[in-house]
């Protein structure tokens, strides 16, 4: 439960796992209605620009699910270079831990190891979901922001890539089979 904000973050706003992770509470405005994505994180925790270079701002509504999760993950005291997404630990977050407990955690004790499956790899395993890799949060956003009449312009700017990009490897209209989230 510790990891929902990420996860929740990843689903509404459609950025990269490493934006993510790279994100701090300076990036975000006060009423948490105006999101910069403009660095990224990479596996050995060195912050650069996006992956295509590309700045944006990722708006939400007041009221919407994201503001709502934003504002209640928001700690009460906090530095403008705080990072928003921290590990159960209190570490930066990186690819390592979000494989963890989306999909396999594995613990060495002595010669024996410990595999101990994550969220996404267990609902899967009972046949609750297709499993599907993290970027795939990625790719949801933009399915259901197109499907719920967001012009793929808008997507792209908001995702940051281009609108052929988006429709060629980010939109699955095919698979929208339930209700839209709140954007």
């Amino acid at each position: 439960s510790c990891y929902a904000p990420l996860v929740k973050f990843l689903f509404f706003t459609g950025t990269r796992p490493g934006e993510a992770f790279a994100l701090t509470w300076g990036d975000i405005s006060n009423d948490c209605c105006r999101i910069n994505i403009n660095k990224s994180c990479n596996v050995h925790r060195i912050r650069k620009g996006t992956k295509n270079g590309k700045k944006r701002v990722f708006p939400s509504e007041p009221g919407s699910k994201l503001q709502r999760m934003l504002l209640n993950h928001r700690p009460e005291s906090y530095n403008p270079s705080d990072l928003v997404f921290l590990s159960k630990a209190g570490s930066p977050m990186n690819s390592g831990v979000m494989f963890s407990f989306w999909h396999e955690w594995k613990s060495n004790r002595g010669e024996k190891t410990y595999k101990y499956p994550g969220v996404v790899k267990s609902l899967a395993d009972e046949g609750h979901i297709p499993y599907l890799k993290p970027y795939s949060t990625r790719h949801t956003f933009a399915t259901w922001a197109i499907s719920s009449g967001i012009s793929p312009d808008k997507v792209a700017l908001w995702i940051g890539d281009t609108v052929e990009t988006v429709l060629k490897y980010y939109c699955h209209p095919e698979i929208v089979s339930a209700e839209c989230p709140d954007f």
